[in-house]
């Protein structure tokens, strides 16, 4: 690479820096989020954060300790092991929890990418798809997702999923 394209690539990069609106406090709970992460015990395990959006059966992100959320696949869950942690109605009667009510909670999961992709037709989405064989609830108020400023609505995902559309 010549020196010149050096020199640009590195402005460009300043540039860029200079322009995101992160706040100070953002960017604080942002690298200690990253810390927490880097902090994860390694193992043969995922971690993983619900994620629940009306009418849709996609059931969440999944990620490997120590990769941060922005490495994280929206997956389908495959329960032939093990039932999802909120296998509960999707019409609920009386006071009971309902399908979605842990939205938020995050898991460690135990299981395997089955290698397919599963259609749900509510979202038009193509998954991956997560054969699920044990969780435990690892905390029931993790706080955001990708960013500090995120606002979830409960109708759209809070990011493109690369490669999902059919």
């Amino acid at each position: 690479m010549s020196r010149f394209a050096s020199l640009l690539s590195l402005a460009l990069a300043v540039l860029l820096t200079a322009c995101e609106s992160t706040s100070p406090r953002h960017q604080q709970q942002i690298d200690y989020r990253r810390l927490e992460i880097a902090a994860e015990a390694p193992g043969d395990y995922y971690v993983a954060r619900r994620f629940n959006i009306e009418r849709t059966h996609i059931w969440g992100y999944v990620r490997r300790p120590g990769q941060s959320w922005d490495q994280s696949k929206l997956v389908m869950m495959n329960e032939k092991f093990m039932k999802q942690p909120d296998r509960f109605s999707e019409m609920p009667s009386g006071d009971g929890p309902a399908f979605g009510s842990d939205h938020n909670r995050e898991y460690r999961l135990w299981g395997y990418f089955s290698g397919r992709r599963v259609y749900d037709p509510n979202s038009n989405l193509a998954l991956p798809e997560f054969v699920l064989q044990r969780y435990e609830v690892k905390s029931v108020s993790p706080g955001w997702l990708f960013n500090p400023g995120e606002r979830f609505n409960g109708k759209q995902l809070l990011r493109a999923e690369p490669g999902s559309t059919p």
